[in-house]
């Protein structure tokens, strides 16, 4: 028996029976918290839960499309309307309910918890449900049947002595054996359903070119805003800092011979000025573009990056020697560092992990803390404009924060290494 194979179907049966437990109380909560909270719509109070409802469905299928890339290779591209991070509770009801991605995330819901929550489970039962076969068949069922009547069912097979059992052992090796051969296919398949429901589907060119557009005049946007913090960074510091630089060296050019202590420390102060401005370009230069990162790539800069934070951060890289398009990590890098700096202000936690791999042509990269959780893609949020960012790139973000800890923050962008 190949090791790997029987690693692969063991793996697979796993994640299967953990998609089965998702699927039905994942979906079925967020269905009747949607339910609800549509229902109290007219009322007002669905105004305001709407919107975080709607964002939690967000949240819970695009953590399927992050499995489903990483597990079984299916690609299934969110294609959401950007909704204003500063729009009033209404709004922003108003704008998601008019998504139709939105309400393909609805209609996935009740699949997901029926025929998902199937699909997932058959490929868990086919690697584990032997195992009851194979005690039945070493005197289990002699704690159901003193072997005068059917005390048990295995299947088809009904179990009433040790016969019985034998041949409930013979069918576990039979559903093992199919296992083998079945189980990673069966996986996949819950995952074709699912991208079967959650991606666009009739106009998805027209859908495709209109995210695209939104995504582009947020990077525009973006930029635009990026701007203007440097003019003012240049304004405020540098710029100031030289101006008086300036004039206390014509001070001094005034008082060298008339009151030469006076100069010296005016030349004292006007160096000090030169050593802060040319910190504070240095730093506006990192904030840009950093230097470590055109020169080393993206894990050295996370790397240094997380040597800044106050916390303990470990950094986990696998990128394989390659290097995505300078743009690619540019965005990968500057999410990365809000998320941290997110994770220290906000999670009360002491510890962070960061892990970066490309596998199966996307850049993918958690960062997870130890803090309290409660961490939500909403209006105001920072994950919301990461979320838009990577957006730019064709990238998915992905957040696990339940109340307590810990939190997870996945992101994924399409890319290729060079």
């Amino acid at each position: 028996m190949d090791t790997n194979r029987a690693r692969t179907v063991v793996t697979a049966g796993l994640r299967g029976l953990a998609l089965a437990l998702i699927s039905l109380y994942g979906s079925l909560v967020l269905l009747i918290l949607t339910v609800v909270s549509l229902v109290f719509i007219p009322l007002g109070l669905g105004l305001i839960t709407t919107p975080w409802v709607l964002a939690g469905v967000r949240a819970h299928a695009d953590r399927r499309r992050l499995l489903a890339a990483e597990w079984c290779g299916v690609r299934i591209p969110p294609a959401y309307r950007v909704v204003p991070s500063g729009a009033r509770p209404w709004t922003r009801t108003f704008r998601m309910l008019g998504d139709p991605a939105t309400w393909r995330d609805l209609r996935w819901l009740p699949v997901d918890m029926t025929a998902g929550f199937v699909t997932a489970l058959v490929p868990g039962a086919l690697v584990f449900y032997p195992l009851e076969g194979f005690a039945l068949a070493f005197g289990l069922w002699r704690v159901f049947t003193d072997g005068t009547y059917v005390g048990w069912w295995y299947g088809f097979v009904p179990v009433g002595g040790q016969g019985s059992a034998l041949l409930a052992g013979l069918l576990g090796v039979a559903i093992l054996v199919a296992s083998y051969f079945l189980t990673p296919s069966l996986l996949r398949v819950h995952f074709l359903l699912t991208r079967s429901l959650l991606a666009p589907g009739q106009g998805e060119l027209a859908e495709r070119v209109r995210v695209l557009t939104e995504t582009r005049r947020d990077a525009v946007d973006g930029s635009a805003a990026e701007l203007r913090r440097i003019e003012r960074d240049l304004h405020d510091g540098a710029q100031a800092r030289l101006v008086a630089m300036g004039m206390d060296l014509g001070t001094i050019e005034a008082l060298v011979e008339k009151n030469p202590a006076k100069a010296k420390e005016l030349l004292a102060r006007a160096r000090q000025s030169s050593a802060e401005a040319l910190g504070e370009l240095r730093d506006l230069v990192r904030g840009i573009h950093p230097p470590v990162l055109a020169e080393r790539g993206l894990a050295d800069a996370v790397r240094a990056l997380a040597l800044r934070m106050p916390v303990a951060t470990e950094v986990s890289a696998d990128l394989g020697g390659g290097r995505a398009d300078a743009p690619v990590e540019s965005a990968a890098y500057f999410a990365v560092s809000e998320v941290l700096t997110n994770a220290v202000k906000h999670s009360g936690g002491d510890r962070i992990w960061v892990d970066l791999h490309h596998a199966e042509g996307a850049l993918r990269i958690s960062v997870t803390d130890n803090g309290g959780g409660g961490a939500v893609v909403g209006a105001g949020s920072g994950l919301a404009g990461i979320e838009r960012r990577l957006g730019t790139f064709d990238g998915v973000l992905a957040v696990s924060s339940p109340a307590g800890g810990p939190t997870m923050v996945t992101m994924e962008i399409p890319c290729a290494l060079s």
